[in-house]
């Protein structure tokens, strides 16, 4: 099982329903497709609006410009898998509403749907995935598709360029 911190800084996400529970769900689709996460997992996940996202954009990736979703993943800790281990954070993720809620409006998809895409993302960055090769994005977005198949939403890559 996983622990959840869930911050929402911005009201907007009120839009969302429970916040909360859509991260849960779409943290626990993630790690369901890659296996069981390590005992006593954390992430957090924080909703927040553009110029939050931009300052962080800025401040740890050098690029000055929003974006729909962050992800920071924790280092390992060095005791990890020992008995007695402090708990195990997997990372961050952060998500603007701004941008999230233009994303879903241009692709024609509900927030609720756009938001648990941009977090199981975001997961899976924390847990070593990423999207710099050909390759590698294949690999990621498979999983994406099938978390969120998981929970009843449909391949947010169909019909789309890649």
């Amino acid at each position: 099982m996983i622990a959840l911190d869930v911050a929402v800084d911005d009201d907007r996400w009120s839009a969302l329903g429970d916040a909360e529970a859509l991260a849960g769900e779409a943290a626990r689709a993630a790690l369901a497709i890659i296996g069981e996460a390590p005992a006593g997992a954390e992430i957090s996940v924080l909703f927040t609006n553009d110029a939050a996202i931009r300052e962080l954009n800025r401040n740890w990736r050098g690029l000055d410009e929003p974006t729909n979703v962050l992800s920071f993943p924790a280092p390992l800790p060095p005791m990890e898998g020992k008995a007695g281990a402090a708990p195990q954070p997997l990372g961050d993720v952060a998500l603007a509403f701004e941008t999230t809620e233009r994303e879903a409006r241009d692709e024609g998809k509900t927030l609720q749907a756009h938001a648990t895409h941009l977090i199981v993302h975001g997961v899976l960055h924390c847990l070593g995935y990423d999207h710099e090769t050909e390759a590698e994005a294949e690999d990621m977005e498979a999983l994406e598709i099938a978390a969120l198949a998981r929970l009843g939403i449909a391949d947010p890559y169909a019909g789309s360029e890649l």
